[in-house]
């Protein structure tokens, strides 16, 4: 993304642009979608804006498919790491300032 591109300039990058976009979107995470969840995670990994998507996904709260390489559970999980470790922080810091 340039300095005075738009914010959106990252999906015109993305190695998932000429890929069949249900491949992004299976309809489990178990089963015969565990391979197409693992064949879309295989063109994430070769992305240059990955960590644009996954941002994308993460600041939209995106429920379904898989963005930046990360399923929904990812990211599901992702979110209650980063909220733990907010409240252990918090935590922390009132027990210093006490």
């Amino acid at each position: 993304m340039t300095v005075t591109g738009s914010a959106m300039d990252w999906r015109a990058a993305g190695a998932c642009l000429t890929a069949d976009p249900d491949l992004f979107f299976p309809i489990s995470s178990a089963g015969p979608a565990e391979q197409q969840i693992a064949r879309a995670k295989i063109v994430c990994a070769g992305c240059d804006v990955r960590p644009q998507c996954l941002e994308f996904a993460m600041g939209n709260d995106q429920v379904y498919g898989i963005w930046g390489g990360t399923t929904p559970e990812d990211r599901q999980r992702d979110r209650r790491r980063s909220r733990r470790a907010a409240a252990a922080a918090a935590a922390h810091n009132s027990t210093v300032a006490a």
